[in-house]
């Protein structure tokens, strides 16, 4: 199974993360709930094209490359990026079901532009299309027109930084390392934990098959690591509630060092999916009661 990225809200995502610092080295702006308002507004000067991404599809940042590169030439024209694992809300709002995707704020209607893929060539269309219908609203779109600077990011700690550069690498033992370095710097570093987390769920699960790891764990119900590993899958899968159900039954039924290490992931998992998580918040209340 190819590594994927947790569709988990409040964990840290770090493919997601590690695709965000590289459209900002781009310098392509990104958009989320709290400056899509901002971008309408700013279609009313001149017209934006928003880029759908996600970094479960590295050909959708691509796209979005390519399109701000194509507006730039054209000039008056701005993009952004919108990440549709981080904003599902803006995706749902412009009908987005697939990415790479692209819709045109125009004097703050939206024009869609393609979902799926789309050639340099049907690209270099679009974005004339765009600036041809902003000039005949009156609207910037053809002419280079000064854009608003995007907001700094503030730089990442160091240490935190090389975790992520090692996930966009492909490096997870480097990544865990960058992580346990920044723990022992500081034992309560959330982001860090957290990170260590997931890098760890991905490395166990990055060749994985869904298939046998389930038939494994339906066969033999009483086998700790069969029922681990299917746990890991339901967490990278989404369906959380069940993997934490599953290991804290495992949790009543063993004890020792099988009881010790299924306690263990659990904490890790916790740590994953974050610990404000109302799933999370739950399990643990179970988690001490299968305990004690």
């Amino acid at each position: 199974m190819s590594e994927t990225p947790l569709p988990l809200r409040g964990a840290v995502d770090l493919a997601a993360l590690a695709a965000q610092s590289k459209r900002a080295e781009s310098g392509l702006a990104t958009v989320d709930e709290a400056g899509l308002q901002a971008l309408a507004e700013q279609s009313l000067q001149a017209p934006v094209i928003i880029a759908f991404v996600s970094s479960r599809v590295p050909a959708s940042d691509q796209v979005a490359t390519q399109l701000d590169r194509l507006a730039r030439s054209q000039g008056g024209i701005s993009v952004a990026a919108c990440d549709v694992d981080a904003e599902p809300a803006i995706a749902q709002a412009f009908q987005i079901s697939t990415v790479p995707a692209a819709v045109a704020l125009i004097g703050a209607r939206p024009a869609p532009l393609f979902q799926g893929a789309a050639t340099a060539e049907q690209l270099e269309q679009l974005v004339g299309q765009v600036a041809q219908v902003a000039q005949q609203a009156g609207l910037g779109g053809g002419a280079a027109a000064e854009q608003p600077a995007a907001p700094e990011e503030p730089p990442l700690p160091p240490l935190i930084q090389e975790a992520y550069d090692a996930v966009e690498r492909g490096d997870l033992a480097a990544a865990e390392g960058a992580f346990d370095k920044a723990l022992t710097e500081n034992p309560k570093d959330e982001e860090a934990r957290a990170g260590r987390a997931q890098v760890r769920l991905m490395a166990r699960s990055r060749t994985a098959d869904l298939g046998a790891v389930r038939a494994a764990a339906a066969a033999a119900p009483d086998d700790v690591d069969a029922q681990l590993a299917v746990a890991d899958m339901d967490v990278l899968g989404g369906q959380v509630e069940d993997a934490f159900v599953r290991l804290i039954d495992v949790v009543r039924v063993t004890a020792g060092d099988d009881r010790d290490r299924v306690r263990a992931r659990l904490l890790e998992l916790f740590d994953v999916v974050g610990g404000q998580d109302p799933r999370v918040l739950r399990a643990r209340q179970a988690l001490a009661s299968a305990l004690y």
